[in-house]
């Protein structure tokens, strides 16, 4: 695969969240937000995206799919993901992954389309015809061809379920689990993770692989999400999904813009006039950076008028025209 878009998606979005009460977790919001629609958001080229589990709303299109039998665990819902997928490379997440973000997701990808790079670590099961799950398959410079790419958290643990796969190993190991066992139902991912080679990706955020199983996980997600390095961010992520929009908002432009109208006008024209920037850029489909720096340069010459009135006053003098 040489395009990074080439890929289909598979959210896990089912289990029985026990140690949430058996609360629907996916559609529990951080910051506004289900976490499901959280996760999508990370992952918006997908070429087809499946999510596994009971039917829920979605901020965009998926392919709606139930494990057999439900709450059968992972590997039944992968392989019922799996079913609905064409692209050579299948992004694989669970759906309480609140920090999860587009840059993970492709430091994921890449890593699975790289021919270089470190030795990949798994496993040596057979695989169902009897070899070595890797004989047989020809080395890319000296080295043995992986099968895919998973996140490593801060704390060195792997997270399968942040990762992107190769289809074909991926049904591959499947099914030979499914041979070994006559069912995937109730097994663990460590069943199938041995018989793959996969690279380990460090978690560069140290957040991307942080879920959510307890309400103390909930709650921490939220506070962090309210912390003031992120709010600003996040909140213009949530207003943004929330109204449908896309688009780049330089923060710290428009803050300036708002200080600039507040102190030079008047503090009620700060929100107005932010609204009013907005507005023109999707009416007119006009730059947003050119707009605010437009309206920044009026408020100061507004600032301006008003500090030369006031001086002339004070002297006596009429105001320069």
């Amino acid at each position: 695969m040489n395009d990074l878009t080439d890929y289909d998606t598979i959210v896990l979005a089912g289990g029985a969240a026990r140690r949430l009460g058996g609360a629907d977790k996916p559609s529990l919001s951080v910051g506004g937000r289900p976490l499901l629609d959280r996760v999508l958001a990370a992952c918006p080229d997908a070429a087809i995206t499946v999510v596994v589990g009971p039917r829920r709303p979605a901020t965009r299109a998926v392919v709606h799919a139930l494990e057999e039998p439900p709450g059968g665990g992972p590997l039944a819902a992968l392989d019922a993901g799996l079913r609905h997928t064409t692209a050579p490379t299948v992004l694989v997440l669970s759906a309480d992954l609140p920090f999860l973000t587009a840059a993970t997701v492709q430091s994921l990808l890449e890593a699975v389309t790289r021919t270089g790079g470190a030795p990949a670590t798994g496993g040596g099961s057979e695989s169902h015809d009897g070899r070595a799950p890797h004989e047989g398959r020809a080395p890319r410079d000296g080295r043995a061809p992986r099968d895919g790419a998973m996140l490593q958290d801060a704390s060195g643990r792997d997270q399968p379920l942040v990762a992107a796969y190769r289809a074909e190993p991926l049904r591959r190991e499947l099914a030979r689990v499914r041979a070994e066992h006559g069912t995937l139902a109730g097994l663990p991912l460590r069943a199938l993770m041995a018989g793959l080679l996969l690279e380990r990706v460090p978690d560069a955020t140290t957040t991307a692989s942080f879920d959510c199983d307890t309400w103390e996980d909930i709650s921490a997600a939220r506070a962090r999400i309210r912390e003031h390095g992120n709010v600003l961010d996040e909140w213009i992520t949530a207003v943004k999904a929330e109204l449908g929009i896309e688009l780049d908002v330089d923060t710290a432009a428009l803050l300036d813009l708002a200080r600039d109208a507040a102190h030079g006008v008047a503090r009620p024209a700060a929100p107005l006039t932010t609204f009013l920037v907005g507005y023109a850029a999707g009416q007119q489909g006009r730059d947003v950076q050119e707009l605010t720096d437009r309206a920044a340069a009026l408020a100061n010459r507004w600032a301006a008028e008003g500090a030369a009135d006031a001086d002339a006053t004070g002297a006596g003098t009429k105001p320069a025209e």
